[in-house]
């Protein structure tokens, strides 16, 4: 049994914790009934002793098991892992998500996207990662009565996400340390317009209008002033032509949409400016999260 996860690239400049994204960069974790139990990582996190003691796939997956079966069995995992770790690309949604699921396939129980979604609400409070990761595309999402509420657009393939990815991690809860602690009416009603004009921009397939509708007041400056070379990343790319430029989550990856015809030409001025980091052009994801029997 083969379960695969999706990269996803949050907030997108204005939409904190509500906007969010997939990107063809996927972990997959293949897994079956073993008389002892065992872990094996490739890729991202291959080599981290870690990883393998303290595994959040491990704990979510056998307390969603546990209470699925009412029985005990010990399983063989394989994880294959290609989205970076605490880079901003929404590597412990992709964990969340292929654990919940993975536990109700193990136990022979079918579940709709829509129910993995809500419980893994459980493990991450905001749905702007969780969500692409199970439903792929863009979406926008709410939170009413623990459940999740979204919309999703499908994104079509002569647009290209180009993300730089700086050799520095940010955790997600300390990040959240540095923003400020109340925000003002103004600044509130700008990212208020700016969310719901990006919300429409892409469901109009408006692109450039997304470079003027994904400013930010609330997050983004706050966060990139840990990692300063980030403002230089952002104005490399708008000065190569990037439809629209942001921080990719909390950080420290940055996020670029960019038209299909332009994304080797941005990818290659990101290279030679910022020769540390690591570049990757990608296509957008549409199927979200994928089970394969």
């Amino acid at each position: 049994m083969e379960i695969s996860v999706p990269a996803t690239s949050a907030n997108l400049g204005p939409g904190f914790d509500s906007l969010g994204l997939a990107v063809d960069l996927r972990n997959k974790v293949e897994f079956h009934p073993s008389k002892f139990f065992s872990v094996s990582i490739k890729g991202e996190g291959e080599g981290n002793p870690r990883l393998k003691g303290n595994n959040l796939f491990i704990g979510i997956f056998n307390e969603h098991y546990n209470r699925l079966t009412k029985k005990r069995q010990t399983f063989k995992f394989t994880f294959y892992n290609q989205i970076p770790m605490s880079r901003g690309l929404g590597s412990s949604s992709a964990v969340i998500v292929s654990a919940i699921a993975s536990a109700h396939e193990a136990a022979g129980i079918r579940v709709s996207k829509r129910r993995i979604l809500n419980h893994a609400l459980v493990y991450e409070n905001h749905p702007d990662n969780i969500t692409p990761a199970v439903m792929g595309g863009f979406n926008a999402a709410t939170v009413e009565k623990n459940k999740v509420f979204s919309q999703k657009k499908h994104l079509p393939d002569y647009i290209k996400a180009v993300v730089i990815i700086p050799n520095k991690q940010m955790n997600t809860s300390r990040s959240r340390t540095v923003l400020p602690k109340s925000y003002s009416k103004d600044n509130a009603v700008y990212n208020l317009s700016h969310t719901a004009l990006s919300v429409a921009s892409f469901f109009n397939e408006d692109w450039e209008m997304l470079r003027l509708a994904s400013h930010d007041r609330f997050h983004q400056k706050a966060r990139m002033k840990t990692l300063p070379e980030l403002f230089a990343v952002q104005k490399v790319a708008y000065e190569s032509g990037a439809l629209m430029s942001t921080l990719s989550g909390s950080g420290s990856t940055f996020f670029n949409m960019v038209y299909d015809e332009d994304a080797a030409m941005i990818a290659n001025k990101l290279k030679q400016k910022f020769p540390e980091f690591t570049v990757k052009t990608l296509n957008f994801d549409n199927n979200g999260l994928i089970i394969e029997r």
